[in-house]
């Protein structure tokens, strides 16, 4: 497949979705102003399950019945070249009982989340193990049907698949659990029961993205070396591309303060053009742009810039680069398609930024940095 260019839309909350997760006219409309500029855009998070949801507004994948609206959100987002992935989520833990309309979430294992307010997930079997496996291929297959050029399995940003991953949330003593081997199996296993369904339907090329978050500043929590032993297995399993989710693109290490190396640039090394690579993480000027792709990333994801500037990549390609909007004013935000819901989460969740593109790095960032009064 061959991507336009090298510009990518994140996959970015903005609570569009309708209650039962249909794709609203809201979130059609916010996706027609934003595509045929970039390479490729990525849709918010679709649960592959009903018990997978991890917030209201939020899209799903998980029922047939969902294909059309999600084939007229695939058909929008594809104008004018642009490639339309769909990403696929569990949200695992990091849910409520009250958003899943009284189910008890479920995880790797029966612990909370280290946040105020969090509830303790019940642990999942093994057959229950198996079956998400086979929701997130069955949502692969859905995505296929409704014209997506491809999806993104989301094991980053602390939900379900990265809950297996972490020796703080997996404390499991069978297959699925204890070893870095063990602990990368749930997001490997998904991996390849998605290429199993591209290669069974897709009749045209159709990639599969890996979205990963580094590391975890939990003790003990994911550190650099057991992500770099996970990207070389993705690497070679098959995936077309990797996302890696730092809420600074140049981000070096959460854990160990005498590494010098941007985390991206050794990810970039242990993956050695084996596949390609997305950074994200503060990313606004084509400055800031030039200087990933200069690094020898070939994508650079724009998050919270694209809900300011819908025609950024327009706007440089026309040599208009004085136009582009860093900041946004409230009464402008119907313009540019960002409903009241996406306000209403941005207070919830305060200065944790995380799905607006970025991850829960972005701690000290402050919502006025989006929004100005």
């Amino acid at each position: 497949m061959t991507v336009k260019n090298r510009v990518v839309i994140p996959p970015m909350t903005e609570r569009s979705g309708l209650e039962d997760g249909s794709v609203s006219r809201d979130e059609l409309y916010y996706a027609s102003l934003r595509a045929g500029g970039v390479g490729m855009f990525i849709t918010p998070a679709a649960n592959v399950t009903a018990t997978g949801k991890g917030f209201e507004g939020e899209l799903a994948v998980n029922d047939d019945r969902y294909l059309p609206r999600l084939a007229k959100l695939a058909a929008t987002m594809k104008q004018n070249g642009t490639k339309a992935i769909l990403q696929l989520i569990h949200a695992g833990r990091m849910t409520n009982s009250q958003i899943l309309r009284g189910t008890q979430p479920v995880s790797a294992s029966a612990i909370a989340a280290p946040r105020d307010g969090m509830e303790t997930p019940r642990a999942l079997s093994e057959t229950e193990i198996k079956e998400i496996v086979v929701a997130f291929a069955m949502a692969t297959r859905r995505a296929i049907l409704a014209g997506f050029d491809g999806v993104e399995i989301h094991g980053a940003n602390t939900y379900l698949i990265q809950q297996f991953f972490s020796p703080n949330s997996n404390q499991r003593t069978d297959q699925w659990g204890g070893s870095v081997t063990n602990r990368m199996r749930f997001g490997l296993e998904i991996v390849n029961a998605a290429k199993m369904v591209i290669d069974q339907y897709a009749q045209t090329p159709f990639l599969l993205g890996y979205r990963i978050s580094p590391e975890e500043v939990e003790n003990p929590g994911i550190r650099i070396a057991d992500t770099l032993q996970f990207v070389d297995r993705l690497a070679d399993s098959g995936i077309d591309y990797l996302h890696v989710s730092m809420g600074n693109a140049w981000r070096k290490s959460l854990n160990d303060p005498q590494e010098t190396r941007p985390t991206i640039l050794r990810i970039k090394d242990q993956v050695h053009d084996r596949v390609p690579l997305i950074s994200v993480g503060g990313l606004q000027s084509p400055a800031d742009v030039e200087k990933v792709m200069a690094a020898g990333i070939t994508f650079a994801a724009l998050g919270r810039e694209y809900l300011r500037e819908p025609k950024w990549v327009q706007k440089v390609e026309a040599g208009l680069e004085d136009t582009i909007r860093y900041r946004v004013n409230r009464t402008e935000l119907e313009d540019l398609g960002l409903n009241p819901a996406l306000l209403d989460f941005l207070d919830v969740i305060g200065t944790d930024l995380g799905y607006a593109g970025e991850t829960d790095a972005t701690a000290s960032d402050r919502v006025d940095a989006i929004f100005k009064d």
